[in-house]
């Protein structure tokens, strides 16, 4: 492969400064931009119609023939790509072990009106109330997207659905699955009268019903909340709620553990019929 990379030789270049601000949130939001780091989550990016800004590799990375391969996908796409010494790389990543690889991407969400025209018909939205570890956020992401659910909805409160450790955790699902980010509870409840939305809410309360007893078939909307308190009474208010039964001595479930339990009762009932 012929070398069409710009050879990056200073700390103080401009890519290097700003995929090193990139590791945070305000710098995300103000750019519109954010990290995606390692060989596995470059190759389903390049893969992708999401927009690449540039990436940059390091001398050793840009060595090996799959990092070869992504990098020829790039420059098809015509992806500026820097590369660099392992110490420089390491001012760049965010990651503890660097694999040597990463691509800078701008940020795509939608709109809920932009969401709905989106989804077929029944959509199933997975709904986030104040979801806070980003581990938990990107295993939903990627439960959600083998579950075929509609898209995420992502309520203000969230944490950043673009942070470093929340792409690792998606696992790439993050390009593949329908997003809006920052959505006021007002603009939810909105969206889903217009989409007629059967709101289904998880909640420790004694007028739940089981998971498995709810109708999820038609158009559905299912919450899940914060880690220590769980779905917020506003939205409990306008939702059936609905449990996952324990038989054992733990008191509940892991948000993400709790959602991949879920949906895959959403995946029985409209799939395996």
């Amino acid at each position: 492969m012929q070398e069409t990379w710009e050879r990056i030789t200073s700390e103080a270049n401009a890519k290097i400064k700003l995929a090193a601000r990139l590791q945070q949130r305000k710098q995300r939001a103000k750019m519109g931009l954010f990290v995606a780091e390692g060989v596995r989550l470059a190759e389903m990016a390049a893969a992708s119609n999401w927009q690449i800004s540039f990436a940059l590799v390091s001398e050793h990375a840009v060595q090996q023939p799959r990092v070869r391969k992504i990098l020829a996908q790039l420059k098809e796409k015509l992806v500026p790509v820097g590369c660099v010494s392992e110490a420089l790389y390491a001012k760049a990543s965010g990651t503890e072990h660097p694999q040597g690889l990463l691509l800078v991407l701008v940020r795509k969400t939608l709109t809920l009106d932009a969401l709905g025209r989106e989804a077929g018909a029944r959509p199933c939205y997975v709904v986030l109330d104040g979801v806070q570890d980003p581990g938990n956020l990107g295993t939903i992401l990627r439960t959600a997207d083998a579950a075929g659910m509609s898209g995420v909805i992502l309520l203000k409160g969230c944490t950043d659905a673009f942070s470093p450790k929340v792409v690792r955790a998606a696992m790439g699902s993050l390009f593949y699955l329908p997003l809006a980010v920052e959505v006021s509870r007002e603009d939810f409840f909105r969206f889903a009268g217009v989409e007629r939305l059967r709101l289904y809410a998880t909640a420790l309360d004694a007028a739940a019903e089981p998971h498995f007893a709810a109708d999820y078939t038609g158009a559905t909307g299912i919450i899940f909340g914060n880690e220590g308190n769980g779905v917020s009474r506003e939205l409990l208010d306008e939702s059936k709620k609905i449990y996952i039964p324990m038989f054992g001595r733990a008191e509940s479930l892991n948000v993400a553990v709790s959602s991949a339990v879920v949906l895959y009762e959403v995946v029985r009932q409209r799939h395996m019929r």
